[in-house]
């Protein structure tokens, strides 16, 4: 597909593993795009600039999509809109998630003049979008946006797969490749493994036959030096997201809870094991992709509640898993 369509604008305001998820959309409007400006929050920044196909990353965060917003802010709103009618964008793709509404960053995409809107909405958006687009909210995520992507006349090029995918060469990973990789961190507190099934899992997988990397990010140091313990190495704190990419590049299989790095791991194209807490649907929120064994009661009590901490004692849809399943479930990864 020729280059065509000027200028476009793609709007994901929430986390780095949803940024990750609009790779596939990403790619569609760059294959008719001469350039391609991703909108991210403080959270999804970083993911944004691994996305192939973008051109340039802009940071703002949202009053109305994060989950710890900032007040709204009229001089911060009027910033934004002067930013939008400095660029002058031909068209504008807003992906959301099914719980979000895309009409309050199209009031004010309008009001900067963009001319051409498009975004799911099940609300009725009035003279705010061109493309009113509506799916069936039981699709995987990726699929969901591509399909966002279509009704916008956006599509993949030739070849391209629709998986997700990061910018290569990626850094030199740490250690040669094959290792697993334990994440016990988790974007919510409803979705982590408790922190001691995550270090019996370090000792069950060495005791394996294993080499394990523990990952996290800087503020989580603390826990990924209590998983690692004296087995595994502790790489908390100690990876850009671009490093940590590398790192789970090189794994034969990655231990993972629904977070962003789950998403990562997929996008490099490395097997997960997913310790999934049913709080959300896993056939929109599972890796997507890859080969995948999903762990966790997907019918516990707290299912499809979106709680971000557990609602029922002793967080059991997690719980009930073990170390044993675990290391069961890696070596049938790397078996495949």
């Amino acid at each position: 597909m020729s280059r065509r369509r000027g200028t476009v604008l793609v709007a994901r305001l929430d986390n780095a593993g949803d940024v990750l998820l609009q790779g596939p959309l990403v790619r569609a409007v760059a294959a008719a795009a001469e350039r391609v400006v991703f909108l991210a929050g403080p959270a999804g920044a970083e993911a944004a600039a691994l996305l192939p196909g973008v051109d340039e990353v802009w940071t703002w965060a949202c009053p109305w999509i994060l989950g710890d917003p900032p007040p709204v802010d009229a001089a911060d709103l009027a910033a934004l809109t002067g930013r939008v009618r400095a660029l002058a964008p031909d068209e504008a793709v807003v992906p959301t998630s099914f719980h979000q509404s895309p009409l309050p960053l199209a009031l004010l995409l309008r009001a900067a003049g963009v001319p051409r809107i498009s975004a799911t909405s099940v609300d009725y958006p009035g003279s705010l979008l061109d493309v009113r687009h509506r799916v069936d909210d039981d699709l995987p995520e990726p699929e969901r946006a591509l399909s966002l992507a279509r009704a916008a006349g956006f599509d993949l090029p030739d070849g391209d797969d629709g998986r997700l995918s990061v910018r290569r060469p990626l850094p030199p990973a740490p250690q040669q490749p094959g290792y697993v990789v334990l994440h016990p961190g988790a974007s919510v507190p409803a979705r982590a493994w408790p922190v001691e099934r995550c270090a019996e899992a370090v000792v069950a997988l060495t005791d394996a036959g294993h080499r394990v990397l523990v990952t996290g990010g800087p503020g989580e140091r603390a826990l990924t030096a209590a998983v690692a313990g004296a087995r595994g190495a502790d790489l908390g704190g100690a990876t850009s997201l671009a490093e940590m990419a590398a790192v789970l590049d090189g794994a034969a299989a990655v231990v993972v809870g629904n977070t962003g790095p789950a998403h990562l791991a997929a996008a490099v194209g490395t097997p997960v094991v997913s310790l999934f807490s049913p709080v959300v649907p896993a056939v929109r929120w599972a890796p997507y992709g890859v080969p995948t064994v999903l762990l966790g009661d997907q019918d516990a009590p707290c299912r499809l509640t979106r709680a971000r901490e557990c609602p029922v004692p002793g967080h059991p849809c997690l719980t009930s898993v073990t170390a044993a399943d675990v290391v069961a479930a890696v070596e049938g990864l790397v078996a495949a």
